[in-house]
């Protein structure tokens, strides 16, 4: 089951990394925004079921307390990152972008370091767990 999350793990790290690049190919398109970043949100959307997973998994193969939050945490941070867009969304004016809705949506792109930092300790994590064997339980 160990290996298992470290698979979960490994996925969740690819889809950040993923997520980074599908950001800057929105960024950089001429398309509508909704068009332009509808790729990143579906791999944003599959990122939270993944962290959720594997946050499942971790807690199944019982990899300890501290990396089962760690691995919710992604799941955490990755539903902030929709309450951010929403917020900066508000704070703009309709279709135009105003100073606030910009400063808050900043927090998006630093929000997206943090679960991208997380994961990859949880990927370590994991990779040190699923070489130790589970303690057996006494019946």
């Amino acid at each position: 089951m160990r290996k298992v999350f470290l698979g979960f793990a490994s996925l969740m790290l690819a889809a950040v990394v993923v997520q980074f690049y599908l950001a800057a190919v929105g960024a950089f398109d001429d398309a509508p925004r909704d068009e332009a970043f509808g790729a990143h949100a579906m791999v944003g959307t599959s990122l939270l079921l993944l962290a959720v997973l594997a946050t499942i998994v971790a807690a199944l193969a019982r990899v300890g307390g501290r990396l089962i939050g760690m691995t919710a945490a992604i799941a955490g941070l990755t539903l902030l990152q929709s309450l951010i867009r929403v917020l900066a969304d508000a704070l703009n004016d309709g279709d135009t972008s105003t100073t606030a809705g910009q400063l808050v949506f900043g927090l998006h792109a630093l929000n997206g370091l943090a679960i991208g930092g997380l994961a990859g300790n949880v990927l370590v994590e994991a990779r040190k767990a699923a070489k130790t064997e589970r303690p057996s339980v006494a019946t």
